[in-house]
């Protein structure tokens, strides 16, 4: 079970953008040292607590100042794309980072960005999904393209002129092309469970409580067997809330701050799924009542802190809840309000947690 790092990123909205991409850079840079394995990024336009409207363009600053970290959108919004310019900016990117890159996508969820791209009344799972069956017919065929569906067509035929190098669309630097995976948020998906159906991999949520998680790999494999294929838990990524301080204390009194960034966060999230009737999506039981959501309540569900060998201890709690180790553990970034705090979680996570859970585990299969 490897090491990664998943930015939605939310930030409070009164901060100063341009730093706000300066440290973000920074915790990236600083994942890459640490040898976290991928970080994944997310694309919003219209809203000023979640401002990367870009991620591939984000992370092409990142290409050089990195060594090893894999790029991933979490996730690109494929309703609001052409999909013919949307498989050139991904192959342009997949060839720039030298096959660096993991496809997430997503039907978008950010209602004011749904009302922009003029997607409110369509059916945009369907259009998902043509979507990516389009860019893959893109990147294992060569010019002329006659791809017709629901939603688009991708027509380049009469104008095509071979010793001009008209016609051609890009291919990925990754053959046939990027993985590709899908975010998946409630109790018993209906995306987990197509994304087993079509050997996607899936991304759970780190603002769902661990029942929740575990319904999503229960979905994936039914999605798998009515494939016909066995499911692959590699293709299970996991996002939580994690802090590592020094000592219980540290991070107790840290939580416990009215400021700090992850109470701000989880304040942030009660009134987004609030807003939209979503708390199901917090609960941690059917039986949960709404009043009982609150901030406090959250942060107990959902965030694993402590000392190393107390989230060491969480972690494998946890992820014995879940059936077993997956492919990664990804760290929800959270806006650096104490920097320092911040990069010496990440640092205490991926140097003395990490090693002592993969050894923990290691021995365990080693036994069977």
């Amino acid at each position: 079970m490897e090491l990664g790092l998943f930015m939605m990123p939310l930030h409070d909205q009164r901060r100063n953008y341009t730093e706000v991409l300066k440290q973000d850079r920074e915790a990236i840079i600083l994942a890459d040292r640490l040898d976290f394995k991928e970080v994944w990024v997310g694309e919003h336009t219209t809203c000023s607590c979640e401002p990367i409207a870009d991620p591939l363009q984000f992370f092409a600053t990142l290409v050089h100042a990195t060594k090893q970290i894999k790029f991933a959108t979490g996730v690109l919004n494929v309703p609001q794309h052409h999909p013919a310019r949307l498989a050139s900016q991904i192959a342009q990117f997949d060839h720039l980072s030298e096959g660096r890159y993991i496809m997430g996508v997503g039907v978008g969820g950010l209602v004011t960005d749904i009302e922009l791209y003029g997607t409110t009344d369509k059916n945009r799972v369907e259009m998902t999904v043509e979507s990516i069956k389009m860019m893959h017919q893109i990147w294992s065929q060569s010019a002329p393209y006659n791809i017709k569906g629901k939603y688009w067509d991708i027509v380049v035929d009469k104008t095509i002129i071979p010793s001009l190098g008209f016609g051609p669309m890009l291919k990925p630097y990754q053959h046939p092309f990027p993985e590709l995976a899908i975010s998946v948020m409630s109790p018993n998906s209906s995306s987990a469970r197509q994304a087993g159906e079509n050997n996607w991999s899936i991304v759970s949520a780190n603002f769902t409580p661990t029942a929740n998680v575990k319904t999503h790999w229960e979905q994936y494999v039914v999605g798998s067997e009515k494939a016909g294929r066995r499911p692959d838990r590699k293709k299970w990524r996991i996002a939580r809330s994690i802090l590592v301080a020094d000592s219980d204390a540290e991070a107790k009194d840290y939580l416990a701050e009215p400021s700090s960034s992850v109470r701000w966060y989880y304040d942030y999230i009660v009134e987004d799924m609030k807003a939209f009737k979503m708390l199901g999506v917090l609960k941690p039981t059917m039986n949960t009542l709404d009043s009982d959501v609150t901030v406090q309540n959250c942060l107990d569900w959902m965030v694993i802190s402590g000392s190393p060998k107390t989230v060491m201890d969480k972690l494998v709690a946890f992820v014995d809840d879940v059936g077993g180790p997956v492919g990664k553990l990804l760290m929800t970034q959270k806006d650096w309000d104490k920097p320092n705090i911040h990069r010496r979680s990440m640092e205490l996570l991926a140097t003395q947690v990490m090693p002592k859970l993969s050894q923990h585990f290691g021995s365990l299969k080693a036994a069977e």
